[in-house]
C-alpha cells in the first residue's frame, strides 16, 4: 500500500474562552477547530445554498476551476463569471470544479450582514473583508498560504470540507513556487508521488474534516488546502499578523510580489510559469540535498 503524508488530526474544542483560546492556540501559533462558536448566530440556522440563492441569485459572481495556473490570467483573476443562482443550481446538481474565491458577497448584498457578528475571541477582526467561499462536491483549492499572512476564522456552512495544513515550518518540503503563494499545483497531497516530489516524505501537517457550523482557527502563514467533500460554503474573518516579521512579508507580497509576478507573466507567457514551476522542484530538493 502506498504510504500516505503524516497527517495528524487538528485538535478540537467544544468552547474555547477568550483566554483559553489566545493562550492554547494564537500565542503558540496552533490551529483548531471550535464546534459551537458561532451557535447564536442567525445564520447558524439560516445559511443554505437555497437562502443564499434567494438572497443573491441576481448577483454575477466570479468562478474558478481547477485548470493549471497560465500566463493567460493574471494573480487571482476568475476564469469565468455565472449568476449566483445558476451557480447554486450547478452546484445542487452534482459535482463541478467551479468554485468562489474570496468574494466580498457581504458587500454585494449588506442584509446578509445582519446574520453574523465578530466574535470576541481575541482577534482584532478586520471588519472591511468578510470574505465567502463556495465549491461544488469534489472541487479543490490548492495548497496555498495567503498573501497577506492573516489569523483567520473560517466558519463552515451547508455540508463537509476537509482541510489539510501545514505550519510555516514545513514550506521547505512543500515544493513552493517561486513568486508565489503555492506549492506545485501537480502535488496529491492525499496520494504524494514520492518518486516525483521525494521531500513530500519529511512534511508534518494536519487535517480535519468541516461541518455546518464549525470554525477552523488558522495562524498567520499556515498551508491550507480545502477540499469539498459535498457542495458548500465558508466565510472567512481575518486578523492582522501579529508577528512583525510576517507583516513585513505580507506588505512585500501585496505591493511587490504579486505585481512582478503579473508583469512576468505577461512578458514571458508560459515560459514564466514553466521556470517556476522547474525551480519549484530544483530548490525544494537542493534545500534537503536530495538528488534524482
Amino acid at each position: 500500500m502506498k504510504e500516505g503524508l503524516k497527517l495528524t488530526e487538528i485538535p478540537r474544542e467544544e468552547s474555547l474562552s477568550k483566554k483559553d483560546f489566545l493562550a492554547k492556540y494564537v500565542k503558540p501559533q496552533k490551529p483548531v477547530v471550535i464546534e459551537k462558536l458561532i451557535g447564536d448566530w442567525p445564520a447558524y440556522e439560516k445559511w443554505s445554498l437555497d437562502y443564499m440563492k434567494q438572497m443573491a441569485g441576481e448577483k454575477v459572481v466570479p468562478l474558478f476551476d481547477d485548470r493549471p495556473i497560465s500566463s493567460k490570467y493574471k494573480f487571482n483573476e476568475p476564469h469565468e463569471r455565472m449568476k449566483m443562482g445558476d451557480y447554486i443550481e450547478l452546484l445542487k446538481k452534482g459535482p463541478t470544479s467551479y468554485r468562489i474565491f474570496l468574494y466580498h458577497l457581504l458587500k454585494e448584498v449588506p442584509a446578509l450582514q445582519k446574520d453574523f457578528n465578530y466574535p470576541d475571541i481575541g482577534l482584532r477582526l478586520l471588519k472591511q473583508i468578510p470574505m465567502l467561499f463556495f465549491g461544488g462536491e469534489g472541487s479543490k483549492v490548492f495548497m496555498h498560504y495567503d498573501i497577506d499572512f492573516a489569523n483567520i476564522l473560517h466558519f463552515h456552512f451547508h455540508g463537509k470540507k476537509q482541510c489539510i495544513l501545514f505550519p510555516p515550518s514545513e514550506t521547505k518540503y512543500l515544493y513552493k513556487v517561486p513568486h508565489a503563494l503555492i506549492a506545485r499545483e501537480d502535488i496529491d497531497f492525499l496520494n504524494p508521488d514520492y518518486e516525483k516530489f521525494p521531500a513530500l516524505k519529511k512534511a508534518q501537517g494536519l487535517i480535519t474534516e468541516l461541518k455546518h457550523g464549525e470554525t477552523l482557527y488558522m495562524p498567520e502563514g499556515y498551508w491550507h488546502q480545502m477540499t469539498y467533500l459535498t457542495a458548500g460554503f465558508s466565510m472567512s474573518l481575518r486578523a492582522t499578523p501579529r508577528n512583525l516579521k510576517n507583516l513585513s512579508k505580507a506588505v512585500y507580497n501585496v505591493f511587490f510580489m504579486r505585481h512582478f509576478d503579473n508583469y512576468m507573466r505577461s512578458w514571458k507567457g508560459q515560459k514564466w510559469i514553466d521556470y517556476k514551476n522547474e525551480q519549484a522542484v530544483k530548490r525544494t530538493n537542493r534545500k534537503n540535498k536530495i538528488t534524482q
